[in-house]
């Protein structure tokens, strides 16, 4: 065995053990869509069947236009503002970038009963209607029932937006002004440069944030569980999961729904990656100048931030003020009538809220454990090891997976993963009932967790890595300190900003998690926040006044974590976004 395999070995078992962890859910439900158990052979007639039931395959159809029509929306929010955000001065323009960002801190899942208290036929919206009058007083307006995929799309992208802008932002940040400049000089118009020069240098970013967005609004479930829309793929998978230990046909439906994501995101990459996409790949070799706006100029470009924070916080507010309002005070009236801070210390002692916010915390200090120490290796070999080339790319492949593979995907992969593994360990009563998620999903739930928030850890690690001397650790070595030693003392301590900002990130987003935690957790005692705010919005009486308060509490916490990650990533928090 050559010196280079020996020193190599560490770094492939990495390789292998997260190639095993991300692919052995993936090949479970593969087996479980093409296998015939009964006649033990292969077979394509599950995939088949999908298509061949309309209801199935509209749901297909709607879902992929779902995605399109959010990514598009993304798109004209974002486009706008990364411009004005860098190439222009202003009065208030911190003040503003911060609240265009605010929709990270609320999942567009929760977000959704801000906005279903807003548009139901006796809301908020039918009420201004009627004060208006639009509508005759005391008549309803079916707002969502006229509207529902649309109301759908329009709040995943009020919740998703913030991907694709920081990632627009930071690829404009980086254009050669140069460029632009020789263009203008030769007789180019303002629309001429951006069409021909800005455009095209901005694929990168585009395609960055834009995938993200259309892979998570294609297969993004909690949304419309809210708004009960149920002819979509991912909410016809979890109407399903009940049937998962009988039935081939969700395995089929999730084959399908990976597959018609990974077309999407080859058709993007063939739209945003084609030639002339690559060059911005590098830093500006000339220093871009802000332009400083003043009087109407500057008025003018509040104008698009101030309207798209207005809509963006709109569910924000609608969880708030229902979080807020006495049980049926909020009725045929703009704004609750009654108000209570009740639900907010309710949400802190129900059977139900309390337990599923310890559980919450636990779960996802677990998986950001487990994200840093896996994180910090796999940045250390990224950055400072000789292994080879292809070993790297392949790495890093792997790292970034999770950000372009469904969510609802893995989630129901590990779900496959709990069926089989309790057939192996059938006779083995401790191992069996740590990974029945009917039992006990924790395990499951934490290394759910932690695969999809991977990306994140590992790239601020690599951040904090490329900016750290590499002489630092090799004078360290050179003065009798061991390899544990130069990265305690170190390594660490240089890079321990970018491990606490990846790390409250991975913490942050893993305890608002959606798809996992609404396919894994099925018994009560081990329900994360998300899935008691499911249930709980299902409830009668107070049952959605105490979901929109537990959403609260979340949002603030999950507001101070991201707060604290900005502050210590600044503009690189874009690169967190990024496959």
């Amino acid at each position: 065995m050559s010196r280079r395999l020996v020193a190599n070995l560490p770094a492939l078992l990495i390789l292998a053990l997260l190639g095993g962890v991300m692919f052995w859910p993936l090949w479970q439900v593969l087996r479980g869509a093409v296998w015939n158990a009964s006649q033990n052979q292969w077979t394509t007639a599950y995939l088949a069947g999908v298509w061949l039931d309309s209801s199935l395959r509209a749901g297909l159809l709607n879902s992929a236009l779902m995605a399109v029509s959010v990514t598009v929306l993304c798109l004209l929010i974002s486009l706008p503002l990364a411009i004005l955000t860098t190439r222009y001065d202003f009065r208030g323009k911190g003040l503003l970038g911060a609240l265009v960002l605010m929709p990270l801190v609320l999942p567009p899942f929760v977000g959704a009963i801000g906005m279903k208290q807003i548009l139901g036929r006796m809301g908020a919206l039918t009420a201004l209607a009627q004060h208006l009058g639009i509508l005759d007083p005391g008549q309803p307006a079916d707002w969502m029932g006229h509207m529902r995929f649309a109301a759908i799309a329009v709040v995943e992208a009020l919740g998703l937006y913030p991907i694709m802008y920081l990632n627009l932002a930071a690829a404009m940040a980086n254009l050669d002004p140069s460029m632009a400049a020789a263009a203008e000089n030769l007789g180019a118009s303002r629309w001429t440069v951006f069409g021909k020069i800005t455009l095209p240098l901005l694929r990168p970013g585009l395609l960055a944030g834009g995938t993200i967005v259309l892979i998570w609004s294609f297969t993004e479930l909690g949304t419309p569980l809210m708004f009960d829309y149920y002819q979509l793929t991912a909410v016809q998978v979890f109407q399903r999961i009940s049937q998962v230990s009988g039935s081939p046909m969700p395995y089929a439906l999730v084959i399908w729904l990976l597959a018609v994501s990974v077309g999407l995101y080859v058709v993007s990459k063939f739209v945003l990656g084609g030639r002339g996409g690559g060059t911005s790949a590098s830093k500006a070799t000339v220093q871009s100048q802000t332009r400083r706006l003043r009087g109407g100029w500057a008025l003018l470009a509040i104008v698009p931030f101030a309207l798209v924070s207005a809509a963006a916080l709109t569910p924000h507010v609608g969880v708030v003020l229902l979080s807020f309002s006495h049980e049926g005070s909020w009725y045929q009236s703009i704004l609750p009538t009654r108000w209570t801070g009740a639900h907010y210390l309710t949400a802190l002692t129900h059977d139900i809220a309390m337990p599923s916010v310890a559980n919450s915390l636990l779960y996802a200090a677990w998986a950001m454990i487990l994200d840093v120490a896996a994180g910090v290796a796999i940045a250390w070999i990224l950055v400072r090891s000789r292994l080879w080339g292809w070993a790297k790319g392949a790495l890093d492949a792997l790292v970034m997976l999770p950000l372009a593979v469904p969510g609802l995907v893995l989630a129901f992969g590990f779900l496959a993963i709990s069926l089989q593994l309790q057939v192996w360990f059938k006779d083995v009563a401790l191992v069996r009932d740590w990974v029945n998620v009917q039992k006990n999903p924790m395990l499951l739930l934490i290394v759910a967790y932690a695969l999809r928030r991977l990306p994140y850890v590992v790239r601020s690690a690599v951040a904090g890595l490329e900016q750290t001397p590499a002489d630092l650790e090799r004078a360290a070595r050179n003065l009798g300190a061991g390899a544990m030693g130069t990265l305690r003392k170190i390594t660490f301590p240089l890079i321990a900003a970018n491990l606490l900002a990846g790390g409250l990130l991975a913490f942050s987003f893993a305890v608002l998690e959606v798809s996992d935690s609404l396919i894994l957790a099925q018994r009560q005692s081990y329900w994360p926040i998300t899935r008691a705010i499911y249930e709980l919005f299902q409830r009668l009486e107070d049952g959605p006044y105490i979901a929109a308060a537990l959403g609260v509490w979340a949002m603030v916490l999950l507001s101070l974590t991201l707060l604290g990650a900005n502050s210590l990533l600044g503009k690189k928090m874009g690169a967190i976004f990024r496959t």
